[in-house]
């Protein structure tokens, strides 16, 4: 393991403090300082650029980014037992770290980076709040958002659907929403051993850079025809859309769509243009189907 400051080992830090992961928080503690500085580079450039952690624990990946030399870092954590071992870090670096107790789940995210300033999220993030915090941040409104990037750990299966492409098994609504207001790469997996306690499953490394200008679309609207057609995946479009109240064969046909298709054939430009063509049926009051 490589020293990147000398602050102690994380052995040490969470032996000191008491800190035994708890699985009702989604804990799974990353010891191995060169997997940390890895998920750390891989947000690239840093100077200039307030940080924001979700679940930093001990503190094992806040240090490797604060040793990269961001503006800021902005960690928040529910865990109050971590809370200490995170104001030694704090203390190690003056003016570089603030930590917040709290749910990241109901943070303002917007109101914790400087107005205009460069923001960037990198988090080990907790499995049982991952995709939720993922999704709000891909659905945060106005756009473009408020970071220029999110660099976060997830499942290797939940990293899968974020990455998927039209016609695989894992492509679904989570594909669609990120494919249309970001570009996401898998970086890298991290294997089980990796954590203390190891979990029972590999995780990966996602890197996504949101799109200045996606497709116009309201988010609403392709919540709801994404919802409707995954709903019934195994089924014909011309079947699943049924529950959107217009006529499914005029809404695939203005589309460019064949009615026949499944919806994890579709790609994201097709379901922008099926949400866009419904929000205009309905606005015209165009009849419902049979």
């Amino acid at each position: 393991m490589s020293a990147i400051d000398d602050l102690p080992p994380l052995r040490e830090v969470i032996r000191d403090h008491g800190l035994s992961a708890l699985k009702s928080l989604g804990q799974n503690f990353l010891l191995d300082l060169n997997l940390t500085s890895k998920i750390a580079r891989t947000a690239g450039r840093l100077d200039g650029v307030t940080v924001v952690e979700v679940g930093p624990g001990p503190g094992g990946l806040t240090r490797a980014i604060l040793a990269l030399g961001p503006e800021k870092v902005v960690a928040i954590e529910r865990d109050v037992r971590c809370i200490a071992a995170l104001a030694e870090v704090a203390a190690h670096y003056p003016g570089k770290l603030e930590v917040i107790e709290g749910d990241a789940l109901e943070a303002d995210y917007r109101a914790l980076v400087p107005a205009g300033g460069r923001a960037a999220v990198i988090a080990n993030l907790p499995y049982n709040v991952a995709t939720p915090l993922l999704i709000g941040w891909l659905s945060t409104d106005p756009w473009p958002p408020w970071y220029e990037s999110l660099t976060l750990m997830f499942q290797r299966e939940v990293a899968e659907r974020i990455v998927a492409a039209p016609g695989t098994a894992h492509y679904g609504r989570l594909a669609i929403l990120t494919g249309w207001r970001a570009v996401a790469r898998i970086a890298f997996d991290v294997p089980a051993s990796a954590f203390v306690p190891p979990p029972k499953v590999v995780s990966s490394v996602v890197h996504l850079v949101p799109r200045t200008i996606p497709l116009p679309c309201a988010l609403k609207a392709l919540e709801r025809v994404t919802e409707a057609a995954f709903g019934q995946r195994r089924k014909m479009l011309r079947q699943s859309l049924k529950s959107l109240g217009v006529d499914t064969t005029a809404l695939l046909e203005a589309a460019g769509i064949e009615p026949t298709e499944r919806a994890e054939q579709v790609p994201v430009e097709g379901f922008v243009a099926l949400a866009n063509h419904w929000v205009a049926m309905r606005a015209a009051g165009a009849p419902v189907s049979r």
